[in-house]
């Protein structure tokens, strides 16, 4: 992979066991006669390439494995087959809290995770970036995360995460969460931070924000890329699913 090229899959298959027969103790296993789990293939030979610079959408039905895509990209997903490389640091968006310690205040979490990230533990700027961003209040900064709406842990994971200055933003279908302002300022976040030259890999069921931010796109099909091109090519290709 050359430095060009951020994120490198070749023929990737994920896959996850799972418990068909309702096994909740030791003794439902010995006396369950027929196999009680099965291996389900989430992804199937996943193979395609990001360069540097390059804004790619991911569309797909419900169940298609885009989420999935995303968390093996993230590191939290290990590939049973298959070689992934990623040539860059990334700043995941990957749920509703995602990566939050609930238990933990808003400031702690952002210092905790922007340590992870590598900046220093007390970056004033930083924090007071995430602060500026998120519009979240003193009062609430100072209570665990558990005590959150949706919209304030989706206020919070957002503005942590674009704080990072990361080479790849990792945008999982959180923009969908919160009030109409925020989700225009993340817009507009997103759009600079393209303007800027980063990677940016986005989820959404909504093709025309994938049209609007996105050059090129894939479409994920039972697991499987099943088209990929340019983004409102594919983005006229997912509508026609429905």
């Amino acid at each position: 992979m050359n430095n060009n090229t951020l994120i490198s899959f070749d023929n990737v298959s994920v896959s996850f066991w799972q418990n068909n027969m309702g096994i909740h103790s030791i003794k439902d296993l010995i006396t369950n006669r027929k196999n009680p789990f099965s291996n389900k293939t989430i992804l199937k030979n996943i193979s395609f390439e990001v360069k540097r610079g390059e804004c790619m959408g991911i569309l797909g039905r419900n169940g298609s494995g885009k989420s999935t895509l995303l968390r093996t990209i993230a590191g939290l997903i290990k590939p049973q087959e298959g070689v992934m490389t990623i040539n860059g640091s990334f700043a995941p968006i990957l749920a509703i809290g995602a990566g939050l310690e609930l238990e933990l205040s808003g400031y702690e979490n952002m210092n905790l995770l922007l340590s992870l990230y590598g900046k220093a533990r007390k970056s004033e700027d930083a924090i007071q970036s995430i602060i500026d961003f998120s519009e979240l209040s003193d009062d609430v900064l100072r209570m665990p995360a558990k005590r959150y709406s949706s919209g304030m842990l989706a206020r919070l994971a957002f503005s942590i995460s674009v704080a990072n200055d990361a080479d790849i933003l990792i945008i999982d279908e959180v923009l969908a969460v919160g009030d109409q302002g925020f989700q225009t300022k993340c817009m507009k976040k997103i759009y600079q931070v393209k303007e800027e030259g980063k990677t940016i890999l986005f989820v959404s069921h909504f093709p025309d924000d994938v049209m609007r931010i996105c050059d090129t796109a894939i479409l994920l099909e039972n697991g499987v890329i099943s088209h990929r091109g340019e983004a409102k090519v594919i983005c006229e290709q997912y509508k026609n699913l429905f």
